[in-house]
């Protein structure tokens, strides 16, 4: 009852092709309605403020999609990424690839509604994966059932992120082997997830090696489309490391297929993105999403499969049951265990 609801207040009912993509196996104790009798009106209560912020602060959507990527890549779906340092134990949020996520404060206010409602009931990892929906359901993509139960981690590692995070400038077969494959995530996975980059921005310093010295030559990466090198130089200066770039320019905060146009347009600011063309698999998916793009018409193969990789990766090491808990508190543990 509250799932159509759901879509009827966001203004669309699904394509049966996608809700029926959706059947796939979750972890022991996870499952689509977790909180039904325990807090039945958390997914509304979720959805309400993420509509509130959203709808005030829109570049949000972005950075708090990736904290979902960026926290399941680490020891799994844990929220283990939102927890704050301690003396002379430094958290994943320093590590490098999370010092420009953005959206902490978000999720602590969806986390304190939670808190008033159903005290110490909703877990903060089931807070991000929900969330990660919302944003793109508030930013017109598709919507899905997120399985919950997950429960949270006690231990967040500055070195695990950045032992477990792809980096942007690892090709993407190097990134496919060493980070996908490993978490149980396959090569379609990896296009499909990447498409996710329609949302959001990146600093300069993310990509500047493409234009100042690619691998040393102190030229231009040659896969970069030679016509949109001086644009970006424009945009990112030598050294730069604070402005921000629009990954999918003009679409960046709309949940669409168009970032794939961007990379068949060798226009991608990341390795890891425009080494896609360089497998045939990924390459014949980004040119039929572009082509789809072009047209202006509706990405339901695309969403379709967002939709399922997103419930397979919010599966990622998962703790469920009695390991874990439920933070009161998403930045910090509930007791300290010596």
């Amino acid at each position: 009852m509250h799932n159509m609801a759901y879509r009827l207040l966001f203004g669309f009912v699904l394509p049966l092709v996608l809700q029926s993509s959706l059947v796939l196996c979750n972890p022991p104790e996870l499952k689509v309605g977790f909180y039904q009798y325990t807090c039945p009106y958390a997914e509304v209560i979720i959805r309400d403020e993420m509509t509130r912020i959203i709808s005030h602060v829109p570049s949000l959507a972005g950075p708090l999609l990736r904290m979902h990527f960026h926290d399941c890549f680490v020891n799994g779906c844990d929220a283990s990424i939102l927890l704050d340092s301690l003396p002379g134990l430094p958290s994943e949020k320093e590590s490098i690839p999370n010092l420009s996520l953005r959206g902490f404060g978000t999720i602590d206010l969806v986390k304190a509604k939670l808190e008033q409602a159903c005290p110490g009931v909703v877990s903060c990892a089931d807070i991000l994966a929900l969330v990660a929906r919302d944003v793109v359901v508030l930013t017109h993509g598709p919507y899905w059932d997120v399985p919950t139960g997950r429960r949270d981690g006690m231990r967040s590692v500055k070195d695990d992120a950045l032992n477990n995070l792809p980096p942007p400038f690892f090709d993407a077969t190097r990134n496919l082997y060493q980070f996908f494959i490993p978490k149980g995530l396959d090569a379609k996975d990896q296009v499909v997830l990447l498409g996710g980059h329609t949302l959001g921005t990146s600093h300069c310093s993310s990509f500047s090696d493409r234009l100042y010295n690619f691998s040393g030559t102190l030229m231009p990466d040659p896969s970069l489309d030679r016509q949109y090198v001086p644009r970006l130089k424009t945009k990112c200066a030598q050294g730069d490391t604070g402005t921000l770039v629009e990954m999918d320019p003009g679409s960046f905060r709309t949940f669409d297929a168009s970032y794939y146009r961007v990379v068949a347009k060798g226009r991608a600011l990341f390795t890891s993105d425009e080494t896609l063309m360089l497998d045939p698999f990924a390459r014949d998916y980004v040119l039929r999403q572009a082509a789809v793009a072009a047209e202006g018409a509706y990405p339901a193969e695309f969403f379709a499969d967002f939709a399922a990789s997103m419930v397979k990766m919010g599966n990622v090491q998962v703790l469920t049951g009695a390991h874990g808990q439920v933070r009161r508190r998403c930045a910090a543990v509930n007791q300290m265990y010596i």
